[in-house]
């Protein structure tokens, strides 16, 4: 089944929060523009979900996968007076199903809309871990929040980690290693770990995409940024 997917970001701008920040992409791309990407303003898409056409019709047509500030953090502090409105146009969306992926997960029920209860149905949480250190922290705080979609991200994945004790309400796990010339290497054992935690659980298991410097068999490998995903699809070890 093919899906359509949108992009909303109703504002921009974020701060490094941990290890995995380290070479973040955005900060990387605001630096060559000449941005701060630690200034976080509301965009002009804001009110992108509820934006209609002239005939009176939505913009982002039901049944879209709609990427939630993915150049962002949907949690950040900076946009706490702005969080409510974008909950409410979720909650008018009910025909589109929003994604979000967040380092800060241990914010989450100071975010939530009273009438959150167990969650939104159309709406997907992915909490991001890097290493060990934070697939204990945020996790044992992911494991027990009230969201009816989980996924964990695991990307980039600098370390390998086990995080087969938090699977169970758990419906996507994706790993994925880090895109920069100076970046982390992605040890393949780490990967092929993770699947197999994911496979006892029988929980999905997606391989993204590797590092620009990439460990398997015990030799490394420098790869173009071009080849980072092709290369985690032609591993064919999607689950």
């Amino acid at each position: 089944m093919e899906y359509i997917m949108a992009l909303w970001n109703p504002w921009r701008g974020c701060h490094k929060y941990s290890e995995g920040c380290k070479y973040c992409y955005i900060h990387k791309g605001d630096n060559k523009r000449g941005i701060d990407t630690n200034v976080i303003v509301k965009t002009a898409d804001f009110y992108a979900p509820i934006a209609k056409n002239k005939k009176g019709e939505y913009k982002i047509k039901a049944g879209q996968i709609v990427y939630l500030c993915f150049s962002t953090d949907f949690l950040i502090e900076e946009a706490d007076e702005w969080r409510t409105e974008c909950w409410d146009m979720m909650r008018e969306r009910s025909d589109l199903t929003f994604i979000f992926l967040t380092k800060r997960i241990e914010r989450f029920t100071q975010c939530i809309p009273d009438n959150w209860n167990d969650g939104y149905e159309n709406v997907v949480v992915g909490c991001t871990v890097e290493n060990h250190s934070m697939a204990e922290y945020r996790l044992s705080i992911f494991n027990n929040l009230p969201i009816k979609h989980k996924n964990i991200i695991c990307q980039p994945l600098i370390e390998q980690i086990d995080i087969s004790r938090y699977l169970d309400d758990v419906e996507l796990v994706v790993v994925g290693g880090e895109s920069d010339h100076n970046g982390r290497p992605l040890n393949y054992d780490w990967v092929l770990s993770v699947r197999e935690q994911c496979q006892i659980k029988n929980t999905h298991f997606q391989f993204r995409q590797c590092g620009t410097h990439f460990i398997k068999d015990g030799k490394e490998y420098t790869l173009h940024v071009r080849e980072l995903s092709n290369q985690a699809k032609k591993a064919n070890i999607n689950f």
